[in-house]
């Protein structure tokens, strides 16, 4: 069995940024002793080199070896993005892990909220995949590739939202992992589940949704569990519900 923690819009130094709530999570991720950690973006909120800083902070009280990390639309803000590749590595980058395949990749327009992947990325996804054709496939990015509810007029699904997914479909990838709009969700598409992470730890909610983030559990046989943790529980049991 894989475990994996999909964290998201962390946005950390915002005014909304809640420290004690992450903490508190970071203390419950070291318990669960995930095989990976998968941070979908916006872990900054605007950027700036000493948001980077104590980002690192925090990354590394996660006692977890294997980490998958890609940027969103706040850490590319004010040449965030250099900071981003100074702190974090390549903003596209793949993990091999028992029997998965993880690509994460940048979605990111610098100083823009809206988001793109862009053609010259199809041949990495497709490049990163194809290694391990019989892998279970799980592509990590910031910006939602379908619309959510309670988001209001959609204006923030990458541009080229409809190739990826074509691409994907054609690649057989199993889960998409995203975040973004700070709503937890998960849609099915084909064979595809995407599966959006709501923020962990601001209170930038909507309506009385709670902070949140995923625990994703795969099996020898490439079935996977997923579970929707909420940031605010005391204890692990009382975490684990089981989402889909």
């Amino acid at each position: 069995m894989t475990k994996i923690i999909h964290l998201s819009d962390l946005h950390i130094t915002s005014p909304h940024f809640l420290p004690s709530m992450l903490n508190g999570i970071i203390k419950k991720i070291n318990i669960l002793k995930p095989d990976m950690i998968i941070i979908t973006g916006d872990l900054t909120d605007d950027g700036y080199l000493y948001e980077y800083e104590k980002v690192l902070e925090y990354i590394d009280k996660i006692k977890c070896e294997k980490k998958l990390i890609v940027p969103g639309n706040h850490d590319a803000r004010n040449c965030g993005y250099i900071l981003f590749e100074e702190f974090f590595g390549d903003r596209q980058s793949y993990v091999n892990i028992d029997n998965i395949t993880i690509v994460g990749v940048d979605s990111s327009i610098p100083d823009e909220e809206d988001g793109h992947i862009g053609r010259e990325t199809y041949k990495y996804i497709e490049k990163s995949f194809s290694k391990h054709k019989n892998n279970f496939k799980i592509l990590a990015l910031h910006h939602h590739l379908i619309p959510i509810p309670m988001c209001g007029r959609e204006r923030d699904v990458p541009s080229d939202a409809g190739d990826v997914l074509n691409l994907l479909n054609e690649l057989k990838v199993d889960l998409v992992l995203c975040g973004h709009k700070h709503i937890p969700w998960i849609w099915k598409l084909n064979d595809i589940l995407i599966l959006n992470a709501g923020t962990a730890c601001t209170s930038r909610t909507k309506a009385r949704i709670k902070q949140s983030y995923n625990l994703i559990e795969i099996n020898e046989h490439k079935k996977a569990d997923i579970f929707r943790i909420f940031s605010t529980d005391e204890t692990i049991k009382k975490d684990l519900r089981k989402y889909f």
